[in-house]
Formats: C-alpha cells, structure tokens, sequence
C-alpha cells in the first residue's frame, strides 16, 4: 500500500449532506446514486484516493475497478477505518456548537445528545475537536480520538451571551488543521453578532479546504436569536465556501440528523491506486467503480495524479483554483520587470559608490589650496586616484547626455545647489533613473502593466519634489536666520572689523545654512570674485528678496558711503517685523491650505487603493473607452481644481 506524504486537505465528502436521506423533520436532501471522490493524496507513482460511498450502497471492495485518463490501474479497496494503521489517510473532524442564551431549554439538551451520537458514531480513526461560541469563542478539545474526553467536554457545556458566530466558524476550520481529510459540522440556531466581516470568515473557509457543513437549529422560531433571511444567508455562503450544505432541523431530529454526519464518515472507502506509466500529465480523470448487487457504484473527478504534494479534489469534476495572497504577474512582464530591477539597482550602486579616500572633492582641494597660499607655501594640486570604472562611466554617460539637451545641465545644478545637495548634475540623473526603474519594477509586482505606468510616473516626478520640498526648507531656514545674521555683521562693523572679516566671523559663529553660504562667498572672494557679486550670487540661488535688498544696500554703501552697521540694523529690524506678519498670515492660512491639500491627494489616493484592495471594481475605468473619457475629464477638473485653490491659499507677504 502506498504511503503518500499527507500536505494538504481535499474536499470533505463532496455534497455530502446530498448522498443521504434526513429525517421526517428534516429537509429532504436526496439520495444520488453515484459516490463522490472527497480526497485526493497524489504520490511517487500512486494515489491514495478516499471515496464517499451512497446510503445503502452494499459494494464489493475486492472487484475495485478504477481508470486514470482511460488506462486501467491496478487499485486495492478497503474501509477507511481500517485502513488507518499509519498508512491510511488522516481524517478530522471538529463540532462547532453554539452555546448562546438563545440556545436554552430543550435546544440545548437536543444539541448536546446529537453531539454525544456523532462521537458514538463516528469511526474510531476520526480526531474529532470542539469548539463552543456565544459571546467569546473558546476550543474546548483539540482534535483527539479519546472519545471519552470529547463526551466530558459536551457534558460540561454552558450558555453564555452573544453568537460569535461568524468568529466561531474561523476558529473551527484553524482548528482541523492543515493535513488529511478535514471537516467542520457548525450547530446554531441564529445570526451572528460579533463585528466580523463575513466575507473575511468566507475566504478564510475557502482558503482552508475545510468542508463545513451548517446544522440551522429552528432558526427563526420564536425562541431563536434575531437574524431572519440574512442570518440564513451568511449560513448559505459559509457552507458554499465549505463545499457543504445547510440543513434545516428541529430540536427532536438533530441527533438523527448528527447520526448521518457520522454514518457519512463510516462509509468512505480508501483506494490504493497505482498510477499506469503512460499517464504523464500532472492531473488526470481518475474514475473508481464499485460492483454492488443494484449496479455498479461509480465515483470520478478530475485530480491531481503525480503533484509531489496533495491537492483538494474537485467533487465537480473541474479544475481546482488556488488562491494566492499575491498579484499574479503576466508571464510577459515578469522578465522585463526582473532585467528594470536589476539595471535600477546597478544604476543606483554606482552612483552612489562613495570616491576613494584619497580623491577629495573640488571643494576640498580649494581649501587645501587657500591654506596653502596662506602660509606663503607653493599650492598644489592633488591629483589622486581615479574613480572606479563603473562610477566614471556612468557619469561620463550621464554627462555626454546632459551636454546634448542644452539648459537642462544648468537647471539640475541649480536644483541640487539649492536643496544643498553634494552631487553632481550627471550623479543626480544616474541616481533619478535608477529610483524611477525601482518604482516602476515595484508598480509591476504590486499591480500589474497599469501600475508600472503610476510607479514610473511617481519615480519620476517625485525626486524633483523631494529636491524642491528640500530647498524651500533650506529656504526658509536662511529666511529666518537672516535677521540675526544681519545684526552679528553690524555687530562686527561696529567692533571695528571690516565687512570680510564679519563676514568671516558668521561663518565661524553663524547657524549652519547661513554659514555654509557665507564660506562659499568667502572662497570666491579669495579667487577674484568682487565681494557684492558673490553675496548677490546666494541671493539668487535662494531667491530671497529679503537678502538681495542687504546686498542692494551694500553696493550703495559702497558707492555713496556712510554707517553700513546702522543700516544693516535698520534692514534687520524691517525683515523681523515681515517674519512677525508672514508667521501671522501663515497660521490664518494654514486650514484653508490643509483642506486644498486634502481636496487634490484624496482622488488620486483613493484611486490608488482601489488598485491594490479591489483591481478588478476599478479596471473597467482602464479598459472601457467610456471609463478613459471619465478618467481624463476627472484629471483635468481635478488639475483646474488644484490650481485654482493653490492660487486660492497662497498670500504674499
């Protein structure tokens, strides 16, 4: 007898509640004359193939006849429960029993002796757990074949507030665990009152292969809990997610509607098959039949013949669908998006491969030289190593296409020099493309061709932002600290220094961003650059107003003469009193800018999640023509709304 490996569950008895008779005061479920294959483990080269039997089915085990793809297998058929000796399949069972206030009286009493019948019928392989909801849900066995510890368990039972019964399904089916033949039996008479989402219980049921068959106990009697049509219908979909069936029942026929469920169990028949050597494909028609004196018994289905782990059987006949937690990716976009990763991420390495040790920077080198020329030594030049291959081709590459496209050089430089950035023009753009690569690669695994279009456009647009949301801070920071920088030269003029030398003071004392500027003004002074023209030269990259008038009243100073400290004083003064007034204007302005704000990111992030929650509701906007037309009307309202609050919030000062 083959010993398959025992990975993962199947189908528990197939429409099970449809191969037997209920009772009088049950529904009336049928009784079809075929069996079901409910469970499928998939070998080396056999098959273990678990098979639910008819009621009153009398077969003959021994003249087992089965088929895979048409090929006649050699198979070997025998009761379940006593093929169980460690080589037969792994069959759970767990009781799901709602013990709310609803449940009281002769309801409870029926539940418990109906659950004492399934232990006493249920055959002696089955590990059967327990597991009681009402206003907390608590699993009061693990699946176990002591059938003495289950009775004491449903003897101990008591009634509590609540139906948790959405959450007492989920528990149930954690419960069965994830090998073997699993199924859970959900005994309650009401709805649910707990805050669980039913489409999470749903996919969580679907997700487990548990089959979970629903008992509905006189639901929507007097005595029962509020719940009507729609506590019914979340019974319906958690017992279609099971592959089950709801059955009706009053409290004097659950315990012959429990000793049913047990009877189904006792009746499953495992098949040893081997599977014929010209049978090649992974899935396969595998039909088993069964001589019996009222004609033959036959069960098929379409099921996994040679996977190296088991697969749930389809009691339909069709194809099994796995579910995966992750975004499928096209085939024909996988490659391409692996081949943009990698050249992003090589991108991104070289540009950021810090120079050698002994390379200093162009900043660096003059100040070697300043020094040297201070001390009255001969300056030199360093010439250092050069920089590693990669590095310079790079930059070498991203410098040739910077040269072909004019001012856009220029207009990076700015960029970065205003944000106070350390690299180059060429550097920058390396590492640009490289983010806006990983970005679109990161769009393609999270959604798809459409949100590799929105990964790249956000790798694209979004490194200018950073760069501007940068220098407007930097900005800023000068902005405030200009009025105290004013006073410390004016200080310094007045102590008898002269304007290099205060200026050569702030650099020593002043906060780091006016500091900086102030050292950059000083090295171009050393090499020629008149002193206006290079303090004009940080207004400009800063673009403060505040700071070209300081420098408009320096150059008049110089030409007309007369108290510059007592000037800068005044200037000092003016600009704190602007800083006073635009603080105010801000905090005024600062709801208003916070609700445009909303107003502009609220549509596009929005939109951005229905992509990743629920691709399929948003997709007809991508794929219907009617969709594109609404889409683009709602970007350009959208862009007209955005420009015309922006206007709206914005106050000069």
């Amino acid at each position: 007898m083959p010993t398959p490996s025992r990975l993962l569950p199947t189908a528990l008895l197939g429409a099970v509640l449809a191969l037997v008779a209920a009772p009088a005061t049950a529904t009336d479920l049928g009784a079809p004359a075929q069996g079901v294959i409910s469970y499928v483990e998939p070998g080396d080269d056999a098959l273990s193939v678990l098979v639910s039997l008819p009621a009153g089915a009398d077969v003959d085990l021994a003249g087992v006849g089965v088929t895979v793809d048409g090929a006649t297998a050699e198979a070997v058929a025998s009761p379940a429960d006593e093929a169980a000796g460690g080589a037969g399949v792994r069959r759970t069972s767990v009781l799901a029993v709602d013990v709310s206030d609803s449940m009281a009286g002769e309801r409870f009493a029926a539940a418990q002796d109906a659950a004492r019948t399934y232990l006493d019928g249920v055959p002696d392989d089955v590990s059967v757990g327990v597991v009681a909801f009402a206003g907390e849900v608590e699993v009061l066995l693990e699946p176990s074949t002591d059938r003495d510890a289950a009775r004491a368990v449903v003897d101990g039972l008591s009634l509590e507030r609540g139906t948790l019964l959405n959450e007492g399904v989920r528990t149930a089916v954690e419960l069965a665990g994830a090998g073997g033949q699993r199924s859970a039996i959900v005994l309650s008479d009401g709805a649910d009152t707990s805050g669980t989402p039913l489409e999470d219980v749903v996919r969580a049921v679907e997700d487990s292969g548990v089959h979970v068959d629903v008992v509905a106990l006189e639901r929507g009697d007097a005595g029962g809990d509020a719940g009507g049509d729609a506590g019914g219908d979340a019974l319906a979909e958690i017992a279609a997610a099971g592959r089950g069936s709801v059955v009706e029942a009053s409290s004097a026929a659950l315990a012959a509607t429990f000793d049913e469920q047990a009877a189904i169990l006792e009746r499953q028949v495992l098949v040893d098959v081997v599977v014929p050597a010209e049978v090649t494909e992974q899935r396969a028609t595998v039909a088993v039949t069964f001589p019996s004196p009222a004609g033959d018994v036959v069960a098929s289905s379409f099921v996994p013949v040679s996977h190296p782990a088991a697969v749930p059987a389809s009691t339909s006949g069709g194809p099994v669908v796995e579910r995966s937690l992750l975004p499928q990716v096209p085939a024909g976009v996988l490659l391409p998006a692996v081949v943009l990763l990698g050249l992003g991420l090589l991108g991104v390495a070289v540009a950021l491969v810090p120079a050698a040790a002994g390379n200093p920077s162009a900043g660096d080198r003059l100040d070697r030289w300043v020094a040297a020329s201070r001390r009255g030594g001969a300056p030199t030049v360093e010439a250092g190593p050069a920089r590693e291959p990669l590095r310079q081709q790079a930059g070498a590459a991203a410098a040739r296409l910077l040269s072909s496209t004019g001012s856009l050089e220029g207009r990076i430089a700015h960029k970065l020099e205003r944000a106070g950035s350390g690299l180059k023009a060429q550097e920058w753009l390396v590492v640009h493309v490289g983010i806006a690569l990983v970005s679109a690669v990161v769009g393609v695994v999270l959604g798809g061709p459409v949100l590799l279009l929105v990964g790249l456009l956000l790798g694209v647009v979004l490194p200018w932002v950073f760069l501007g949301l940068k220098a407007g801070r930097r900005r800023k920071a000068f902005d405030r600290a200009l009025p105290e920088t004013l006073q410390l030269i004016s200080g310094s003029l007045s102590a008898g220094l002269s304007l290099a030398q205060s200026i050569d003071t702030v650099v020593r004392d002043g906060v780091e961003v006016i500091a900086t500027e102030f050292k950059r003004v000083l090295v171009e002074t050393r090499l020629g650059v008149p002193l206006e023209d290079a303090l004009d030269g940080v207004a400009k990259r800063y673009e403060s107003k505040d700071f070209a008038w300081v420098v408009m009243a320096i150059r008049i100073q110089r030409q007309v003469g007369g108290n510059l400290a007592e000037l800068l004083d005044t200037v000092a003064a003016t600009m704190r009193e602007r800083e006073y007034i635009r603080r105010q204007v801000s905090a005024l302005a600062a709801e208003g800018k916070l609700s445009a704000v909303v107003l502009a990111v609220l549509p596009p992030g929005f939109m951005l999640y229905l992509l990743m929650a629920n691709r399929e509701y948003v997709m007809v906007l991508f794929t219907d023509p009617r969709g594109l037309v609404i889409l683009i009307g709602a970007a350009v309202w959208l862009s007209l709304g955005i420009f015309w609050m922006s206007k709206l919030v914005k106050v000069e000062v």
